[in-house]
């Protein structure tokens, strides 16, 4: 195991390595990442972020797992950027139960210049609260990067999604490089990443693993590293998708943290359709992130109640304060 935690901070990922370790018996990779994890983190804590939509709808992309993409017909309705008032007292209403991170998410392809003002007042509003915050605002320039910067914006985030390999198949409006450009801006401009993909579109196990080495080589890994587990639109032409293996998902999430000790992965979309048991199994597998609240941007997450009583019962605790709230 020595070995393995120093291949994931000194070196840069082989396709093979990555894989030889998400093909190991599942009792002995669960192992594996929660020994890592243990190094790096408590293993009884959870840090807890909320995601608000801040402009919904009418996304000119086309990527075919989003209810908010104009190409599909999914009954989701284009509304305006909200006003700053209101997202702000949606950031005080998540951090009174228990969120330590507010997240904002726009459905544009790129963040439009004029746009910025409010953007950027967003910003400033919510750090005031004390809670770190999160944008994903689509594809950034250099320039715009500095001034969310300068704004006080902690977290950007922009997945990859997929491997490189399968990624036309998802996406057509553009490509993954266009992808990896955005991140580098954020890098450069000194905001932490928030990276990851989604598992279950009908890509295989080869391609999560490539997914993960993409993230494992960049410089330096993501912060956060979200794992979304596919939720299935009417309306998209996912709707009928497979559904994912379990147990490969769970080696995902084992593989993201050994191949990442120091950031957080992130239990994100899709947790609304996951028993109780799978998600306790993420959590054994290194997953230390949850999305907490009714609604991820357009889609159902499971009820505050429910997050409250799962975490209760496995034990862990939110990491913006030593209680559970009810």
């Amino acid at each position: 195991m020595q070995n393995k935690v120093r291949n994931a901070m000194e070196k840069r990922w082989a396709f093979e390595e990555a894989e030889a370790l998400f093909a190991l018996p599942f009792n002995q990779l669960i192992y594996d990442a929660q020994t890592v994890h243990r190094q790096y983190f408590s293993p009884n804590v959870i840090q807890i972020s909320t995601l608000l939509s801040i402009k919904t709808g009418g996304c000119t992309e086309d990527c075919k797992y989003c209810p908010q993409s104009m190409h599909y017909n999914t009954g989701v309705e284009k509304g305006h950027l909200l006003k700053v008032s209101d997202v702000v007292e949606e950031a005080k209403e998540a951090k009174k139960k228990g969120a330590s991170r507010f997240c904002m998410g726009a459905a544009w392809r790129s963040l439009r210049d004029k746009e910025m003002p409010a953007i950027c007042e967003m910003i400033r509003e919510v750090k005031k609260l004390e809670l770190e915050v999160c944008m994903t605002l689509g594809l950034l320039k250099e320039e715009q990067a500095l001034q969310l910067k300068e704004a006080g914006l902690d977290f950007y985030n922009h997945n990859i999604d997929t491997s490189e390999e399968f990624y036309d198949k998802i996406i057509t409006t553009r490509d993954f490089q266009s992808r990896l450009n955005t991140i580098e801006c954020v890098r450069k401009a000194g905001i932490k990443i928030c990276c990851g993909g989604i598992i279950g579109m009908g890509e295989s196990n080869d391609d999560r693993v490539k997914m993960l080495v993409v993230l494992a080589n960049f410089d330096q890994p993501p912060e956060s590293v979200p794992i979304n587990k596919l939720i299935r639109i009417p309306g998209t032409p996912l709707e009928n998708q497979k559904e994912v293996d379990p147990f490969d998902f769970v080696r995902t999430i084992a593989l993201a943290r050994i191949m990442m000790p120091k950031s957080y992965v992130r239990l994100s979309a899709g947790r609304e359709q996951m028993s109780d048991e799978m998600q306790a199994l993420c959590f054994l597998a290194g997953a230390n992130s949850i999305f907490y609240g009714e609604k991820l941007l357009t889609s159902e997450n499971p009820t505050m109640q429910r997050d409250d009583a799962l975490l209760q019962r496995l034990g862990l605790r939110s990491a913006a304060s030593s209680v559970i709230h009810n």
